[in-house]
Protein backbone atom coordinates (compact mmCIF):
# COMPACT_ATOMS: atom_id res chain seq x y z
CA UNK A 1 0.00 0.00 0.00
CA UNK A 2 1.35 3.34 -0.70
CA UNK A 3 0.68 6.23 1.87
CA UNK A 4 2.11 8.95 0.31
CA UNK A 5 3.27 9.68 -3.23
CA UNK A 6 5.57 12.35 -4.55
CA UNK A 7 4.67 15.53 -6.56
CA UNK A 8 6.18 18.34 -8.42
CA UNK A 9 5.14 22.18 -6.90
CA UNK A 10 6.36 25.34 -8.11
CA UNK A 11 9.08 27.17 -6.09
CA UNK A 12 9.35 30.72 -5.05
CA UNK A 13 12.29 30.81 -7.58
CA UNK A 14 9.97 29.04 -10.23
CA UNK A 15 7.04 31.64 -9.43
CA UNK A 16 9.65 34.47 -9.93
CA UNK A 17 11.14 32.82 -12.70
CA UNK A 18 6.97 33.02 -14.21
CA UNK A 19 6.35 36.36 -12.70
CA UNK A 20 9.71 37.86 -14.47
CA UNK A 21 8.82 37.10 -17.66
CA UNK A 22 5.13 37.90 -17.45
CA UNK A 23 6.28 41.36 -16.07
CA UNK A 24 8.98 41.66 -18.63
CA UNK A 25 6.00 40.76 -21.02
CA UNK A 26 3.65 43.33 -20.12
CA UNK A 27 6.32 46.59 -19.17
CA UNK A 28 7.34 46.36 -23.16
CA UNK A 29 3.43 46.68 -24.07
CA UNK A 30 3.13 49.73 -21.83
CA UNK A 31 0.40 46.90 -20.24
CA UNK A 32 -0.73 47.98 -16.58
CA UNK A 33 -1.03 44.78 -14.40
CA UNK A 34 -0.98 42.86 -11.57
CA UNK A 35 0.29 38.97 -11.97
CA UNK A 36 -0.06 36.21 -9.05
CA UNK A 37 1.67 32.90 -9.07
CA UNK A 38 -0.36 29.90 -7.09
CA UNK A 39 0.20 26.72 -6.23
CA UNK A 40 -1.85 23.72 -7.53
CA UNK A 41 -4.51 23.82 -4.22
CA UNK A 42 -4.79 27.54 -5.46
CA UNK A 43 -2.65 29.06 -2.77
CA UNK A 44 -0.80 32.70 -3.34
CA UNK A 45 3.08 31.75 -3.74
CA UNK A 46 3.90 35.64 -5.15
CA UNK A 47 2.24 38.57 -6.77
CA UNK A 48 3.33 41.65 -7.99
CA UNK A 49 2.14 44.84 -9.31
CA UNK A 50 3.35 46.55 -12.17
CA UNK A 51 3.70 50.24 -11.91
CA UNK A 52 0.07 51.96 -12.32
CA UNK A 53 -1.44 49.05 -12.16
CA UNK A 54 -5.09 49.03 -10.70
CA UNK A 55 -6.02 48.28 -6.83
CA UNK A 56 -8.61 45.76 -7.88
CA UNK A 57 -6.59 43.77 -10.07
CA UNK A 58 -4.81 42.47 -7.06
CA UNK A 59 -7.97 40.13 -6.35
CA UNK A 60 -9.11 39.79 -9.30
CA UNK A 61 -5.20 38.11 -10.72
CA UNK A 62 -5.48 35.89 -7.55
CA UNK A 63 -8.76 34.41 -8.23
CA UNK A 64 -7.75 33.68 -12.20
CA UNK A 65 -4.74 32.21 -10.92
CA UNK A 66 -6.90 29.78 -8.71
CA UNK A 67 -9.32 28.78 -11.25
CA UNK A 68 -6.60 28.03 -13.63
CA UNK A 69 -5.03 25.72 -10.63
CA UNK A 70 -7.76 24.03 -9.33
CA UNK A 71 -9.67 23.64 -12.20
CA UNK A 72 -6.30 22.36 -14.55
CA UNK A 73 -7.41 24.55 -17.45
CA UNK A 74 -7.35 28.18 -18.17
CA UNK A 75 -9.71 30.78 -16.37
CA UNK A 76 -10.96 31.42 -20.28
CA UNK A 77 -13.18 27.98 -20.13
CA UNK A 78 -15.33 29.14 -17.68
CA UNK A 79 -15.83 32.51 -19.15
CA UNK A 80 -16.48 30.62 -22.96
CA UNK A 81 -19.00 28.41 -20.90
CA UNK A 82 -20.51 31.46 -18.98
CA UNK A 83 -20.80 33.27 -22.59
CA UNK A 84 -22.20 30.79 -24.52
CA UNK A 85 -25.38 30.28 -22.22
CA UNK A 86 -23.77 27.89 -19.53
CA UNK A 87 -24.47 30.19 -16.63
CA UNK A 88 -24.70 27.49 -13.65
CA UNK A 89 -20.18 27.54 -14.38
CA UNK A 90 -20.60 31.03 -12.29
CA UNK A 91 -21.97 28.73 -9.29
CA UNK A 92 -18.56 26.74 -9.31
CA UNK A 93 -16.88 26.74 -5.84
CA UNK A 94 -13.83 28.72 -5.93
CA UNK A 95 -13.93 29.30 -10.01
CA UNK A 96 -13.69 32.98 -11.29
CA UNK A 97 -15.32 33.07 -14.83
CA UNK A 98 -12.59 35.41 -16.29
CA UNK A 99 -10.07 34.86 -18.83
CA UNK A 100 -6.10 35.40 -17.79
CA UNK A 101 -5.31 32.50 -15.43
CA UNK A 102 -3.17 29.62 -17.04
CA UNK A 103 -1.97 26.56 -15.41
CA UNK A 104 1.70 26.11 -15.14
CA UNK A 105 2.59 22.63 -16.52
CA UNK A 106 5.87 20.82 -16.18
CA UNK A 107 6.28 17.47 -17.56
CA UNK A 108 2.54 17.27 -18.30
CA UNK A 109 2.31 17.96 -14.02
CA UNK A 110 0.44 21.23 -13.10
CA UNK A 111 2.82 22.64 -10.81
CA UNK A 112 0.18 26.26 -10.33
CA UNK A 113 -0.78 28.86 -12.25
CA UNK A 114 -0.41 32.57 -13.50
CA UNK A 115 -2.91 35.30 -13.53
CA UNK A 116 -3.15 38.30 -14.72
CA UNK A 117 -5.66 41.45 -14.01
CA UNK A 118 -5.91 45.01 -15.83
CA UNK A 119 -6.04 45.08 -19.50
CA UNK A 120 -8.38 43.63 -21.74
CA UNK A 121 -9.18 39.35 -21.50
CA UNK A 122 -7.32 38.56 -24.28
CA UNK A 123 -3.95 41.05 -23.08
CA UNK A 124 -4.32 39.25 -19.62
CA UNK A 125 -3.93 35.98 -21.06
CA UNK A 126 -1.22 36.84 -23.43
CA UNK A 127 1.03 38.25 -20.49
CA UNK A 128 -0.23 34.87 -18.58
CA UNK A 129 0.97 32.77 -21.18
CA UNK A 130 4.46 34.39 -21.46
CA UNK A 131 5.12 33.77 -18.14
CA UNK A 132 4.20 30.11 -18.40
CA UNK A 133 6.28 29.69 -21.12
CA UNK A 134 9.15 30.58 -18.89
CA UNK A 135 11.55 27.99 -17.63
CA UNK A 136 9.98 26.97 -14.04
CA UNK A 137 11.57 25.09 -11.17
CA UNK A 138 9.99 23.02 -8.39
CA UNK A 139 10.39 21.22 -5.75
CA UNK A 140 8.93 17.61 -4.36
CA UNK A 141 6.11 17.37 -1.86
CA UNK A 142 4.79 14.28 -0.38
CA UNK A 143 1.29 13.87 -0.88
CA UNK A 144 -1.60 11.72 0.91
CA UNK A 145 -2.43 9.03 -1.56
CA UNK A 146 -6.28 8.03 -1.29
CA UNK A 147 -5.33 4.74 0.27
CA UNK A 148 -3.69 6.31 2.83
CA UNK A 149 -6.51 8.67 3.53
CA UNK A 150 -8.81 5.18 3.85
CA UNK A 151 -6.44 3.62 5.88
CA UNK A 152 -6.44 6.42 8.27
CA UNK A 153 -10.37 6.76 8.01
CA UNK A 154 -10.82 3.13 8.75
CA UNK A 155 -7.97 2.91 12.30
CA UNK A 156 -10.94 5.48 13.57
CA UNK A 157 -13.87 3.43 12.37
CA UNK A 158 -11.78 0.14 13.83
CA UNK A 159 -11.30 2.00 17.07
CA UNK A 160 -14.71 3.61 17.07
CA UNK A 161 -16.58 0.53 16.47
CA UNK A 162 -14.40 -1.14 19.18
CA UNK A 163 -15.62 1.39 21.53
CA UNK A 164 -19.12 1.37 20.89
CA UNK A 165 -19.45 4.98 19.23
CA UNK A 166 -20.46 5.99 15.84
CA UNK A 167 -18.42 9.36 14.93
CA UNK A 168 -17.53 10.40 11.56
CA UNK A 169 -13.97 10.60 10.02
CA UNK A 170 -12.85 13.02 7.86
CA UNK A 171 -9.16 12.57 6.25
CA UNK A 172 -7.69 15.82 4.10
CA UNK A 173 -4.61 15.99 2.10
CA UNK A 174 -2.19 18.97 2.85
CA UNK A 175 -4.03 21.81 1.29
CA UNK A 176 -6.95 21.01 4.05
CA UNK A 177 -9.20 19.34 0.94
CA UNK A 178 -11.38 16.10 1.86
CA UNK A 179 -9.69 12.86 0.10
CA UNK A 180 -12.03 10.49 2.39
CA UNK A 181 -14.86 9.91 4.49
CA UNK A 182 -15.43 7.57 6.83
CA UNK A 183 -20.11 7.89 8.38
CA UNK A 184 -21.41 5.20 10.01
CA UNK A 185 -25.15 4.51 9.55
CA UNK A 186 -25.48 5.78 13.48
CA UNK A 187 -23.55 9.18 12.74
CA UNK A 188 -25.17 12.40 13.22
CA UNK A 189 -25.28 14.21 10.48
CA UNK A 190 -23.56 17.92 11.81
CA UNK A 191 -20.41 15.45 12.46
CA UNK A 192 -19.56 15.14 8.38
CA UNK A 193 -18.82 19.17 8.26
CA UNK A 194 -17.21 19.15 11.40
CA UNK A 195 -15.09 16.22 11.17
CA UNK A 196 -13.83 17.51 8.28
CA UNK A 197 -13.07 20.87 9.59
CA UNK A 198 -10.98 20.12 12.14
CA UNK A 199 -9.37 17.97 10.02
CA UNK A 200 -8.80 20.58 7.47
CA UNK A 201 -7.85 23.30 10.46
CA UNK A 202 -4.95 20.48 11.85
CA UNK A 203 -3.75 20.32 7.82
CA UNK A 204 -3.52 23.70 6.64
CA UNK A 205 -2.24 25.31 10.58
CA UNK A 206 0.17 22.01 10.50
CA UNK A 207 -0.77 22.10 14.09
CA UNK A 208 -3.31 20.04 16.37
CA UNK A 209 -6.83 21.89 16.16
CA UNK A 210 -6.48 21.71 19.70
CA UNK A 211 -3.55 24.44 20.05
CA UNK A 212 -6.68 27.18 18.72
CA UNK A 213 -9.36 25.23 21.74
CA UNK A 214 -6.99 25.83 23.92
CA UNK A 215 -5.80 29.54 23.10
CA UNK A 216 -9.83 30.23 22.84
CA UNK A 217 -10.58 28.80 25.99
CA UNK A 218 -7.41 30.04 27.92
CA UNK A 219 -8.35 33.83 27.18
CA UNK A 220 -7.03 34.31 23.51
CA UNK A 221 -10.45 34.90 21.98
CA UNK A 222 -8.89 36.14 18.84
CA UNK A 223 -8.41 32.57 17.90
CA UNK A 224 -11.96 32.20 16.81
CA UNK A 225 -11.09 34.69 13.64
CA UNK A 226 -8.21 32.88 12.26
CA UNK A 227 -8.85 32.02 8.53
CA UNK A 228 -10.90 28.82 7.94
CA UNK A 229 -10.13 27.25 11.36
CA UNK A 230 -12.03 25.63 13.92
CA UNK A 231 -11.09 25.87 17.39
CA UNK A 232 -12.15 22.31 17.88
CA UNK A 233 -10.02 19.50 19.38
CA UNK A 234 -10.34 16.38 17.00
CA UNK A 235 -7.71 17.11 14.45
CA UNK A 236 -4.56 15.62 13.76
CA UNK A 237 -2.21 16.13 11.48
CA UNK A 238 -0.59 13.21 9.41
CA UNK A 239 3.18 13.70 9.22
CA UNK A 240 5.81 11.81 6.98
CA UNK A 241 9.58 12.86 7.31
CA UNK A 242 8.73 15.82 9.27
CA UNK A 243 6.66 17.27 6.58
CA UNK A 244 2.54 17.03 6.92
CA UNK A 245 0.84 15.50 4.50
CA UNK A 246 -2.47 15.40 5.41
CA UNK A 247 -4.82 15.29 8.64
CA UNK A 248 -7.29 13.36 10.20
CA UNK A 249 -10.41 15.13 11.57
CA UNK A 250 -12.92 13.03 14.36
CA UNK A 251 -16.39 14.26 15.73
CA UNK A 252 -19.68 13.20 17.37
CA UNK A 253 -17.70 10.23 19.55
CA UNK A 254 -18.75 10.48 23.17
CA UNK A 255 -16.60 13.46 23.90
CA UNK A 256 -14.52 15.89 22.85
CA UNK A 257 -11.46 14.45 24.22
CA UNK A 258 -12.62 10.84 22.53
CA UNK A 259 -12.52 12.54 19.42
CA UNK A 260 -8.87 13.61 19.91
CA UNK A 261 -8.33 10.14 20.69
CA UNK A 262 -9.59 8.57 17.61
CA UNK A 263 -7.89 10.97 15.82
CA UNK A 264 -4.37 10.27 16.83
CA UNK A 265 -5.02 6.93 16.13
CA UNK A 266 -6.10 7.37 12.36
CA UNK A 267 -2.68 9.53 12.12
CA UNK A 268 -0.65 6.93 13.93
CA UNK A 269 -2.10 4.13 11.89
CA UNK A 270 -0.87 5.99 8.71
CA UNK A 271 2.57 7.55 9.90
CA UNK A 272 3.13 3.60 10.54
CA UNK A 273 2.19 2.08 7.23
CA UNK A 274 4.02 5.16 5.56
CA UNK A 275 7.21 4.50 7.40
CA UNK A 276 9.74 2.54 5.14
CA UNK A 277 10.50 -1.26 6.07
CA UNK A 278 12.98 -2.09 8.30
CA UNK A 279 16.42 -3.21 6.70
CA UNK A 280 17.35 -6.51 5.52
CA UNK A 281 18.12 -6.94 8.97
CA UNK A 282 14.79 -5.62 10.82
CA UNK A 283 16.54 -2.64 12.51
CA UNK A 284 14.16 0.62 12.56
CA UNK A 285 15.82 3.63 12.94
CA UNK A 286 13.94 6.88 14.72
CA UNK A 287 16.13 10.21 15.12
CA UNK A 288 15.43 12.42 18.00
CA UNK A 289 13.33 15.19 16.07
CA UNK A 290 10.98 12.33 14.94
CA UNK A 291 10.51 11.26 18.48
CA UNK A 292 10.19 14.81 20.22
CA UNK A 293 7.36 15.44 17.55
CA UNK A 294 5.72 11.79 18.68
CA UNK A 295 6.06 12.66 21.91
CA UNK A 296 4.27 16.02 21.51
CA UNK A 297 0.67 14.10 21.20
CA UNK A 298 2.03 10.48 22.27
CA UNK A 299 1.92 7.76 19.51
CA UNK A 300 2.92 4.76 17.37
CA UNK A 301 6.49 5.35 16.37
CA UNK A 302 6.34 1.35 15.07
CA UNK A 303 3.77 -1.13 14.49
CA UNK A 304 4.99 -4.14 13.39
CA UNK A 305 3.88 -7.51 12.93
CA UNK A 306 4.57 -9.12 16.18
CA UNK A 307 5.43 -5.71 18.45
CA UNK A 308 4.77 -2.63 18.76
CA UNK A 309 6.67 0.93 19.62
CA UNK A 310 4.73 3.60 21.47
CA UNK A 311 5.86 6.88 22.56
CA UNK A 312 3.42 7.29 25.47
CA UNK A 313 2.04 10.60 26.62
CA UNK A 314 -0.40 11.23 29.71
CA UNK A 315 -1.92 14.06 31.43
CA UNK A 316 -3.90 11.97 34.14
CA UNK A 317 -5.31 9.01 35.21
CA UNK A 318 -6.84 6.57 32.92
CA UNK A 319 -9.16 3.19 33.06
CA UNK A 320 -8.06 -0.21 34.16
CA UNK A 321 -6.67 -2.17 31.65
CA UNK A 322 -6.43 -5.89 30.40
CA UNK A 323 -4.57 -7.35 27.69
CA UNK A 324 -4.52 -11.27 27.06
CA UNK A 325 -1.88 -11.27 24.31
CA UNK A 326 0.37 -8.13 24.66
CA UNK A 327 3.22 -7.45 27.70
CA UNK A 328 3.71 -3.60 28.11
CA UNK A 329 7.59 -3.05 28.55
CA UNK A 330 7.46 0.52 29.76
CA UNK A 331 10.58 3.23 29.84
CA UNK A 332 9.92 6.22 31.76
CA UNK A 333 11.32 9.30 29.55
CA UNK A 334 10.06 12.44 31.80
CA UNK A 335 7.11 12.78 34.71
CA UNK A 336 5.97 10.75 37.67
CA UNK A 337 3.16 8.37 37.76
CA UNK A 338 1.59 5.60 40.26
CA UNK A 339 0.56 2.56 38.35
CA UNK A 340 -0.88 -0.19 40.09
CA UNK A 341 -0.36 -4.09 38.98
CA UNK A 342 -3.14 -6.82 39.64
CA UNK A 343 -6.42 -7.14 41.26
CA UNK A 344 -9.56 -7.72 40.53
CA UNK A 345 -11.13 -5.14 37.73
CA UNK A 346 -14.38 -3.01 38.45
CA UNK A 347 -17.22 -3.70 36.27
CA UNK A 348 -15.19 -5.24 33.56
CA UNK A 349 -15.95 -4.31 30.01
CA UNK A 350 -14.37 -5.79 26.56
CA UNK A 351 -13.38 -3.56 23.94
CA UNK A 352 -12.01 -5.93 21.35
CA UNK A 353 -10.78 -9.92 21.51
CA UNK A 354 -8.59 -10.45 24.43
CA UNK A 355 -8.92 -6.09 25.33
CA UNK A 356 -10.89 -5.60 28.84
CA UNK A 357 -11.36 -1.93 29.70
CA UNK A 358 -13.21 -0.82 34.13
CA UNK A 359 -13.39 1.77 36.04
CA UNK A 360 -10.89 0.77 38.78
CA UNK A 361 -9.08 -1.64 40.39
CA UNK A 362 -9.78 -3.66 43.59
CA UNK A 363 -6.24 -4.77 45.19
CA UNK A 364 -3.38 -4.93 43.72
CA UNK A 365 0.26 -3.52 43.94
CA UNK A 366 1.26 -0.18 43.33
CA UNK A 367 4.41 1.34 41.81
CA UNK A 368 6.05 4.64 41.93
CA UNK A 369 7.26 5.23 38.19
CA UNK A 370 10.03 8.64 37.93
CA UNK A 371 12.49 9.14 35.04
CA UNK A 372 14.85 6.28 34.02
CA UNK A 373 12.21 3.58 35.65
CA UNK A 374 11.04 0.22 33.97
CA UNK A 375 8.09 -1.42 34.37
CA UNK A 376 7.37 -5.10 32.84
CA UNK A 377 3.83 -6.06 32.83
CA UNK A 378 3.09 -9.42 31.92
CA UNK A 379 -0.04 -10.33 29.59
CA UNK A 380 -3.35 -11.43 31.69
CA UNK A 381 -2.21 -8.91 34.20
CA UNK A 382 -4.46 -5.72 35.02
CA UNK A 383 -2.87 -2.36 35.46
CA UNK A 384 -4.11 1.38 36.05
CA UNK A 385 -2.55 4.58 35.67
CA UNK A 386 -3.98 6.33 39.38
CA UNK A 387 -1.79 9.21 39.49
CA UNK A 388 -0.02 10.91 36.86
CA UNK A 389 2.38 14.00 36.10
CA UNK A 390 1.55 16.49 33.23
CA UNK A 391 2.72 15.53 31.00
CA UNK A 392 4.08 11.76 31.81
CA UNK A 393 6.81 10.70 29.12
CA UNK A 394 6.91 7.14 28.20
CA UNK A 395 7.98 4.18 25.96
CA UNK A 396 5.98 1.43 25.90
CA UNK A 397 6.86 -1.42 24.01
CA UNK A 398 3.92 -4.17 23.45
CA UNK A 399 5.20 -7.40 22.70
CA UNK A 400 2.54 -10.30 21.49
CA UNK A 401 2.91 -12.96 23.80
Amino acid sequence: MEVVRTRRVIDDAGAEAAIDAAAEYANERGHRVVIAVVDPAGELVQLRRTAGAQVASSRVALDKARTAAIFVRPSRVLEDQVSQGRLGALALHGGSALTGGIPLVVDGEVVGAIGTSGETPDEDEAISLAGAAAPISTREQLVLTYEGAELAAQAVAALATERGVAPVAATVDADGQLVYLWRPDAAQVASVGVATDKARTAAIYRRPSKDFEDQAAHGRASALHLARAVPLQGGIPITVDGEVVGAVGVSGASSADEDQELAIAGADAAQAAARPAPGGNGAAFFGRDEVERRFEEGGLLLDAKRYKLDAGRRDGPGEAEYHERFVDVMHVVRGTATVVTGGEMREAREVAAGELRARALDGGQPHELAEGDVLAIPSGVPHQFVEVSDPFLYFVVKVEA
